[in-house]
């Protein structure tokens, strides 16, 4: 029986002609024109007036924090529910992360829990915000906007404005999502992308910094780039990173973002058939704000166990017994063991929504078949073992 992965790539595009390009004209290292042409298209689609391409979204996040402005022993605010990456930059930078519970409607950053740390927590200090708990100043807000959909980024903003906060958005996710009819990246002061493999648009791997600050973006480009002043001479005035994109990645990345409409498309018509296949089961579907459009990056269900008399945990041994790759959402950061020194407000949800969820395959242009299968599984395997009155 065939194989279904959770995510993976769709390469139907220029990929190969535009690889073999770098190759023949001996651009493949971190100079060439695709890597120009990459950070202009994502500009472009993030809204903003400057993108750094990235080594990987890990990179980016770390260039982004820095930036910002974090400093060593500074705290920033981040989302408890997502993979870790957010918290690991943010102790790169010898920062160190409070964590921020989920919502429960559309399981992003809680913007009323946000609001409640600052202002019950946090005191202001010689012109900056203290946390009164460990005396630490807080330095920034960084939402991730997880599975396409986008946080709540009006309260968000107006939250850090109020408080002299700059926003670090991990977008890592949310390529082509849309708050307010505006992408979502777009509304921070300094955003994330990633291209991993498992990402709406691809570059094998990659990152970039997106931002409309001019003195931003130059000095992400500078850090990025080994920090050099002299170029001839190896002058390096300050620490710096080789974190810059290859045009061989860009190459790649270009050909991708040429179709990321249709790659959107895939990603939501994905969405739609699963929410009417699965309408009737005892699984929690996912909703999409008011605000929102989701990209639908990955289609995640809430088991109800009570219902179904199945736990996600079997649900998920019962979709690998025939093949069909599946996976919880991330363990929060607040239950992973680096972290657990790390002060965590109110998280309570985040809990909850690890334990029940599951994420189905949802790649780029997966078949009808296949989603017919994962459908059909589920169905057999949640109403045999339902609970009824």
């Amino acid at each position: 029986m065939k194989p279904i992965p959770l995510s993976f790539p769709c390469m139907l595009g220029n990929e190969a002609r535009y690889l073999a390009e770098c190759v023949e004209t001996n651009w493949v290292s971190s100079r060439g024109p695709f890597v120009e042409r990459f950070e202009q298209m994502l500009a472009m689609v993030t809204g903003t007036r400057h993108a750094v391409a990235c080594v990987n979204g890990t990179a980016a996040l770390h260039v982004a924090l820095l930036v910002a402005g974090v400093e060593p022993d500074d705290e920033v605010l981040v989302s408890d529910l997502t993979f870790i990456a957010p918290a690991n930059a943010v102790r790169y930078c010898n920062a160190w992360p409070v964590l921020i519970d989920a919502e429960p409607e559309y399981w992003q950053m809680d913007p009323q829990k946000l609001a409640d740390f600052l202002e019950r927590e946090c005191r202001a200090s010689n012109g900056s915000l203290v946390n009164r708990t460990s005396g630490r100043r807080i330095r920034a807000i960084v939402p991730v906007h997880i599975l396409g959909h986008p946080c709540e980024m009006d309260p968000i903003v107006g939250l850090a404005r109020r408080y002299g906060l700059p926003i670090v958005a991990d977008a890592a996710e949310a390529l082509g999502t849309l708050y307010g009819g505006k992408p979502a990246a777009g509304f921070a002061d300094v955003a994330a992308l990633s291209f991993n493999g498992n990402k709406i648009v691809t570059a094998g791997g990659g990152g970039a910094v997106v931002t409309d600050n001019d003195a931003l973006a130059e000095r992400a480009r500078y850090l990025t780039t080994q920090a050099k002043d002299d170029a001839v001479e190896f002058v390096h005035g300050a620490i710096g990173f080789n974190y810059r994109l290859t045009n061989l990645q860009a190459a790649l990345g270009v050909a991708q973002l040429e179709r990321l409409d249709v790659a959107l498309e895939s990603k939501r018509a994905t969405a739609e058939f699963y929410d009417s296949a699965l309408n009737a089961l005892p699984v929690a579907r996912p909703r999409e704000s008011a605000a929102a459009r989701s990209s639908c990056w990955l289609y995640t269900v809430l088991v109800d166990e009570a219902r179904s008399g199945v736990g996600r945990p079997a649900l998920l041994k019962a979709l690998a017994a025939e093949h069909i790759e599946s996976r919880p959402l991330w363990r929060p950061i607040s239950q992973q063991p680096p972290f657990a020194r790390c002060q965590a407000y109110q998280c309570e949800v985040s809990p909850d929504l690890h334990r029940r969820s599951l994420s189905l395959p949802c790649s780029v242009g997966i078949a009808a078949d296949d989603l017919g299968r994962v459908a059909a599984v589920m169905k057999q395997v949640l109403w045999a073992n339902r609970v009824t009155a």
